[in-house]
């Protein structure tokens, strides 16, 4: 099993799938979130590996207005 960690929770998924299928099993956005395994930025389409570290992290959006 691979143990993915978001905020502060754990999620546990079988390994040998993709991290968007794995994302999709527990119920979180792909889009929200930018995922780490090993400690290095990955894309969805890498596959999990028993022993994988899979670290997940929120996709913060906004902007500042300036005013004129």
């Amino acid at each position: 099993m691979i143990e993915i960690t978001f905020r502060h929770k754990k999620f546990e998924v079988k390994e040998n799938m993709t991290a968007r299928d794995a994302l999709q099993k527990i119920g979180i956005d792909p889009e929200s979130v930018l995922i780490t395994v090993n400690g290095k930025l990955v894309t969805d389409d890498v596959i999990l590996r028993a022993g994988d570290v899979v670290k997940l992290v929120a996709v913060v959006s906004g902007g500042s207005a300036i005013a004129r």
